[in-house]
């Protein structure tokens, strides 16, 4: 832990350090060595959340983007349930920062305590893993409306660089559109090729292929954004009602404005405007 209560106030770790949990009030003592990140333990006893992860990091180096007040707050549900969220804004939104696996339990366990929140995970240990393909245009805009999109996927080039069919050329004989563009009815194009219209509305979504992904994500009620050490989150997203799995970039500094502000973690990167300067 980042924190413990020194003379009734959050304090860091600090060699000799002696405090109390904020959380069950039981003794805790700095560890503060050469070779280790420095933090609160419980003193004679495990921690008292078994949500609580051993911090990286990367861990820490989050946290640190939020005022003290907002880091490792003790949220209590109506029933009573305690637990000790990694970061939670003045407008109600909880952030928990993973790098390590998770069940799908302890996902969902999660998202029903805390329910006004996001996941911010560590994506670099699978970064190898997850291809960014072709861009996409805002699937609102009236262009993405008329296209059908093939699914991206590790060594389909072809799809990979953008390949759709569009509603407009289907033969009104064939009822079903997605299955129209695989059974020959209607012309594949090329993203190369298409026209500035869908260049002009792209927004920020782009086609993924995730091999061997940590399913859970895929599954979350909450929004779910990848770190993958760049200056911007990719949050999962599914594009449209064929089922098509996307990422929607999110520049950190937006991100980090947006929870500060916005009052639904839903709400977060879904307006535009210029932000001001955060320096």
């Amino acid at each position: 832990m980042e924190f413990a209560l020194v003379d009734g106030s959050k304090h860091e770790p600090f060699a000799g350090g002696r405090g109390n949990c904020e959380m069950c009030g039981s003794s805790m003592v700095a560890k503060c060595g050469p070779r280790v990140m420095h933090h609160w333990a419980h003193f004679g006893r495990r921690n008292c959340d078994p949500w609580w992860e051993n911090e990286t990091q990367w861990h820490r180096a989050w946290k640190s983007q939020f005022p003290v007040e907002c880091r490792e707050v003790v949220h209590v549900a109506n029933d009573g349930e305690i637990h000790r969220a990694d970061i939670k804004t003045p407008t109600g939104i909880v952030i928990e920062v993973q790098h390590s696996a998770m069940t799908d339990a302890e996902r969902l366990s999660r998202e029903a305590f805390y329910q006004n929140m996001v996941w911010v995970i560590d994506g670099t240990p699978f970064k190898q893993n997850f291809d960014l393909y072709h861009y996409l245009p805002d699937p609102k805009s009236e262009i993405a409306q008329d296209l059908i999109w093939h699914k991206a996927k590790r060594h389909l080039h072809g799809a990979n660089r953008g390949m759709f069919a569009r509603m407009s050329e289907i033969r009104l004989h064939e009822p079903n559109a997605v299955k129209a563009t695989y059974k020959g009815v209607a012309e594949v194009h090329s993203l190369f090729r298409a026209d500035s219209k869908i260049e002009a509305a792209y927004r920020g979504h782009q086609q993924y292929d995730w091999v061997r992904p940590r399913g859970t994500w895929l599954d979350a009620t909450c929004p779910v954004y990848i770190d993958f050490d760049e200056d911007w989150l990719a949050r999962l997203e599914t594009y449209d009602e064929t089922g098509l799995l996307c990422i929607f970039r999110v520049a950190k500094q937006k991100f980090i404005h947006d929870v500060m502000t916005e009052v639904s973690a839903d709400d977060i990167a879904t307006r535009f405007y210029r932000l001001p300067n955060l320096d």
